[in-house]
């Protein structure tokens, strides 16, 4: 199923760790984990586009083989980047490629593998989530094996068209399916943090504040 613009438009509003105690609320496990903001302060909503590579030593693979253009390609406008490169510390994704996102207007970035060029990232701004900062190139060490195919990111199954949220607290996938569910329970959580901060700035301890929101 398609996301709505609409279910998309509620994320926006939404903290990852709220989304978080959401999925909880569904039973689904989509933290994931190790991944880490590049860019401070940025903040990434949309829908995934996967991609899934394989890694081998200088010159298993030719050149070609790499199709970091063919990522790009397959992403639309506003739309998150998932990449499976099984967590290695081989760079998949730099400076001009993260200028080329910019210029499309891709969403984000989420690499289960390594990302170079920090300050290029920096200057253009593009939310970028990684295991690793590497000078290392992929090129001739990875090759692309499937595009908008279920992957596995940071311990988590994401498929094609899955919502993805990442700010400075990390990054979650929110099935497809489930999205208007848990952006709704996500939305209650919020709501409960609000009415709590009230109660705190009245004077109540933060026990006190909390036994009146269990759900927090």
């Amino acid at each position: 199923m398609t996301v709505s613009d609409e279910v998309l438009a509620a994320y926006r509003e939404l903290a990852t760790p709220t989304i978080a105690n959401a999925l909880d609320d569904i039973a689904f496990s989509g933290v994931m984990q190790g991944l880490g903001q590049i860019v401070p302060g940025t903040r990434a909503v949309g829908r995934a586009v996967t991609i899934r590579q394989v890694s081998g030593e200088r010159g298993t693979f030719t050149s070609a083989d790499f199709k970091v253009g063919h990522m790009i390609d397959a992403c639309p406008k506003g739309e998150i980047l998932v990449i499976d490169n099984s967590g290695q510390a081989i760079s998949t994704f730099g400076g001009l490629a993260t200028f080329a996102a910019k210029v499309k207007g891709i969403g984000g970035v989420v690499v289960d593998g390594g990302v170079r060029d920090r300050e290029e990232m920096l200057e253009h701004k593009v939310p970028i989530f990684a295991r690793h900062m590497t000078p290392l190139t992929g090129r001739t060490r990875l090759q692309i094996t499937a595009i908008n195919e279920p992957v596995s990111c940071g311990g988590v199954r994401v498929r094609a068209g899955d919502v993805i949220v990442a700010d400075g607290s990390g990054v979650v996938c929110i099935p497809a399916e489930q999205a208007a569910k848990v952006a709704e329970l996500a939305a209650q959580y919020t709501a409960d943090d609000k009415a709590c901060e009230a109660e705190l700035a009245k004077g109540l301890t933060f026990r006190e504040a909390m036994a009146k929101f269990t759900r927090i």
